[in-house]
């Protein structure tokens, strides 16, 4: 079976999440190549559909796997080969999107949804699956903390909250963090930037809490991930973080102000002092998240379109 991944390219690199969505089904005699919308905005996709058509003729697909709506809906401007669409949030969480995001549903083969969230908002009412991106659990796996900070070169005793992302992607909502975090004593900030994911894997379990103060997500691979390292996390109520939570003790969903996430760490900094790290590993597992799991979800929709 041959399947095209078609995905945004105008940051030059291929997001992780998608990278280890296709490793994963390598072993499923699966043979991928990858079409990378390298222009952003209308005019810049319009610029890459005969392209597109070239590497669809010399390729000769038998499905084409987009990732975000937009991608989904520059994919269906061909239709000759079956079209798998994956919202992954803000695709559908943009009001601006959603309706491009609405045509695209329409125009695909079958559409799937990280999180039931996105599902909801989108209305769909058949053709659909909800699939949340998987963790590498080989990749992301415990590490005592003395190990992992002196591999970093962090203070043994320091205080280390880890943001979700770039202080510079408003999104991900840094001011709050910042200001929770300022409410806190003798406490530092890591901002998620610039690092490999084997170095991820390694901070995740040097630092003391993982923090996601987003204003909106689909399904969270930081907070899966961190989940995955047995880290404490605290989270807006976004996405599917209430789902992934679950009741498992060790993770705290905040308020979107900086008093009532400065407490919702300290009560995750006590957790740790009372209980050691919680045991979040095993939801994920639980859950059905391992990417092997997840890869055979996305095989099992790949074999019935193809």
């Amino acid at each position: 079976m041959k399947v095209l991944i078609v995905c945004s390219g105008t940051k030059n690199k291929l997001s992780p999440f998608i990278k280890e969505q296709m490793e994963s089904l390598m072993n499923c005699d699966i043979h991928f190549a990858v079409f990378q919308i390298t222009r952003s905005g209308v005019v810049g996709y319009l610029n890459n559909l005969r392209h597109f058509k070239e590497y669809i003729k010399n390729f000769k697909p038998d499905i084409i796997h987009a990732h975000y709506g937009l991608s989904g809906l520059f994919a269906n401007l061909q239709r000759k080969v079956p079209v798998i669409t994956t919202y992954h949030g803000s695709d559908i969480n943009d009001k601006k999107i959603l309706f491009l995001s609405k045509i695209c549903i329409r125009l695909s083969k079958y559409n799937i949804f990280v999180s039931n969230k996105l599902k909801e908002i989108s209305k769909i009412k058949n053709k659909y699956a909800v699939i949340p991106c998987g963790v590498d659990l080989n990749n992301f796996i415990c590490i005592e903390q003395k190990n992992a900070r002196e591999q970093m070169n962090f203070n043994k005793t320091d205080k280390l909250i880890l943001f979700a992302g770039a202080f510079d992607n408003k999104i991900k909502n840094p001011l709050l963090a910042q200001n929770a975090v300022k409410l806190l004593k003798d406490a530092k900030l890591i901002e998620l930037k610039d690092y490999t994911r084997e170095e991820v894997n390694i901070l995740m379990n040097a630092v003391d809490v993982a923090l996601m103060t987003s204003y909106a997500e689909g399904s969270p691979q930081f907070v899966k991930e961190a989940i995955a390292c047995n880290c404490p996390v605290v989270a807006t109520n976004v996405g599917d973080v209430a789902w992934l939570f679950g009741n498992e003790p060790g993770y705290f969903i905040t308020d979107f102000n900086s008093v009532d996430c400065a407490d919702k760490i300290r009560k995750a900094l006590t957790f740790v002092e009372m209980n050691g790290k919680p045991n979040g590993r095993q939801r994920i597992i639980d859950l059905k998240l391992d990417r092997k799991d997840v890869a055979y979800k996305l095989y099992e929709i790949y074999k019935n379109l193809f």
